[in-house]
């Protein structure tokens, strides 16, 4: 009785990723390697582990690093590692981007203080045609309540050279009623992100919902050809 089929590997996503980045086929890659196309397609379709010596090789032909493929840049900022081969910017409309919001999820919420503008990270909930983030009234964020705010959530997605982003503005307010502040907290499935002490519930209701997406074509082949 054939075992559970095993999941795909880090090392294979990224190599995967980085070859259709620069338009290659696997034929193309095992030539640069010295190595056979089956075994390109194994290392990016199994957990596989290669040894250093063809590691460097393969890191030379896909134009990055051993550090890169293995995922030695994991925890760097997002967007330290190479673009997508042909990406495209597109505008999204309002209800994708309330769908990529999702539930719940860490985005950026822009405040103006005394020193000047600010950007500072929060988890948030979302409920209804409002996003919610709890902070104390001391912080920075909490000076968002009374005003108008932008709020900012984004994903990146290294191995693939896509992601998105979403923007929220309009008014915050601080939450007060006890229902509403009841019903948030049964909502956000975890306490707060930074600590205790952070019993004050800001609601954002934007006026305005913009985002981008940036997507990746697939390198064109001629159907038939080697690697498609």
């Amino acid at each position: 009785m054939p075992g559970p089929e095993r999941p795909r590997g880090g090392i294979g996503l990224r190599v995967a990723a980085r070859r259709e980045q620069l338009g290659l086929s696997r034929e193309e890659v095992a030539l640069r390697t010295g190595s056979a196309p089956g075994y390109v397609q194994y290392l990016e379709e199994q957990p596989a582990v290669p040894g250093m010596g063809f590691l460097l090789r393969l890191a030379d032909a896909l134009e990055t690093t051993v550090g890169a493929l293995v995922g030695g840049a994991d925890g760097l900022p997002h967007g330290a590692g190479h673009a997508a081969y042909r990406p495209e910017l597109v505008e999204l409309g309002p209800d994708e981007c309330w769908e990529l919001l999702g539930a719940r999820g860490v985005g950026r919420v822009a405040v103006t203080t005394h020193e000047g503008p600010a950007i500072l990270p929060v988890d948030y909930v979302v409920t209804g045609a409002e996003v919610a983030f709890r902070t104390s009234s001391e912080p920075l964020p909490g000076r968002a309540a009374g005003g108008e705010v932008a709020f900012e959530a984004d994903r990146v997605d290294e191995a693939f050279g896509q992601g998105w982003s979403v923007l929220l503005v309009g008014a915050a307010r601080a939450v007060t009623e006890p229902g509403a502040v009841r019903a948030l907290e049964e909502r956000a499935p975890t306490a707060p992100w930074a600590g205790a002490g952070r019993d004050l519930w800001i609601a954002l209701a934007p006026t305005r919902v913009s985002g981008r997406r940036v997507r990746v074509r697939r390198a064109g082949r001629t159907p038939g050809a080697p690697g498609t």
